[in-house]
């Protein structure tokens, strides 16, 4: 995973953030890439209350291609 430096941090805008309300502090789970993502995802599953977690798979989600169906229907 990519580091990402307090300064980085601080420079992400809201959106990028799993709890837009938080962020950059603690407990805000920044998803600038996958890497992050995924991470924000198990963080979340331990730490997060059911509300935030709901919000963060779902971005999580988006970002790391997840639940989206392809194709279409059959």
């Amino acid at each position: 995973m990519a580091k990402l430096t307090a300064k980085a941090r601080k420079a992400e805008p809201k959106k990028d953030f799993g709890v837009p309300s938080k962020a950059p502090g603690p407990g805000s789970y920044p998803m600038p890439d996958k890497a992050h993502a995924a991470n924000a995802k198990s963080r979340a599953a331990q730490f997060a209350s059911p509300g935030e977690r709901a919000r963060i798979d779902a971005k999580a989600n988006k970002i790391l291609g997840k639940g989206a169906k392809k194709g279409g229907k059959k």
